[in-house]
């Protein structure tokens, strides 16, 4: 049995009459009367009473009309479904993205684009230090991560595209000899007291705090670690210390708090994405599209 064979009874049940079935089917009626014989000869049963002057269901075609229009209805559906999975319109799409993002402007607005784009797509957010949206998409749980780095760290088995650079912030108490300034500079902090993220929380910021005391020299004196940057502030607000941390996180005012601009050069954290490597899925390719119409950035190629 072939699905040509349930499009044919279901035109000649509706028509009742093999002439005009056969006009609806663009064949000639005696092929279309030795396909429908066929059919029932395959089914063992009579679809339709045959005279000269009527053709009407049985039983037994009434129950098959409505089993054929539903297998007929799904096949369409299910190819209707492959062709917007090949177009990237549905399916789940597993997105990553660091704690600062979304103080940003970009990521907000780039998934209401994309909900508006294609709004049958599944989309999963997920809040991940950069080391650990390496490990997710390695192990294929994400499709494409928003993480934070400093240039050096580049996985071999990634892709890895800076998309902007933030610079960081010097959080200062608003009652420190230096919060009175416009800007400060690493060498200042000397003496200070330093609130970072804890060693194996999987940001590459502690490195990058590290590299720019040193350059500065000095080795920073941890006192206080925190995993959320919201608290590390807090906790510069409460006096232990000092955090670096990057400019989108300016944006949260606390009392006793100020943010200063750093004239170090190379003090800044990039904001990057990454991705599994090899050809483009549509999924991913629709994703893309939208991040480079909200951001004026070099074009992103889509492997075929």
């Amino acid at each position: 049995m072939e699905l040509r064979h349930l499009r044919y009874f279901v035109v000649v049940a509706e028509e009742l009459n093999f002439t005009r079935a056969a006009e609806r089917l663009h064949i000639a009626q005696p092929p279309l009367s030795q396909q429908i014989r066929a059919l029932e000869e395959q089914l063992g049963v009579a679809l339709f009473e045959r005279s000269k002057r009527r053709v009407a269901l049985t039983d037994a075609g009434e129950r098959y009309l409505q089993h054929a229009r539903r297998i007929l209805a799904e096949v369409e559906q299910a190819a209707d479904d492959a062709r917007r999975a090949a177009r990237g319109e549905v399916g789940e799409l597993r997105v990553g993205f660091t704690s600062s993002l979304p103080f940003t402007s970009l990521l907000p607005g780039l998934i209401s684009d994309y909900r508006r784009h294609y709004p049958q797509v599944q989309l999963t957010l997920r809040e991940m230090f950069t080391a650990l949206q390496f490990e997710a998409l390695r192990a294929e749980r994400l499709d494409i991560g928003f993480v934070r780095f400093h240039g050096k760290e580049n996985p071999p088995d990634l892709q890895l595209r800076e998309i902007h650079r933030d610079p960081l912030r010097l959080v200062i108490n608003a009652s420190h000899p230096l919060a009175a300034q416009a800007h400060a500079s690493l060498e200042q902090l000397r003496d200070e007291s330093f609130i970072i993220y804890p060693a194996g929380a999987g940001t590459g910021l502690n490195v990058q705090v590290r590299q720019l005391c040193l350059a500065a020299g000095f080795e920073p004196r941890i006192v206080q670690e925190a995993r959320e940057a919201t608290t590390q502030i807090g906790l510069v607000a409460a006096g232990l210390g000092v955090a670096l941390l990057p400019s989108p996180l300016e944006c949260v005012k606390m009392p006793g708090v100020r943010y200063l601009p750093l004239s170090d050069e190379g003090a800044y954290l990039s904001l990057g994405l990454a991705t599994r490597p090899g050809p483009v899925p549509p999924l991913l390719a629709g994703f893309l599209d939208c991040l480079q119409n909200r951001k004026e950035m070099a074009p992103i190629k889509h492997r075929p």
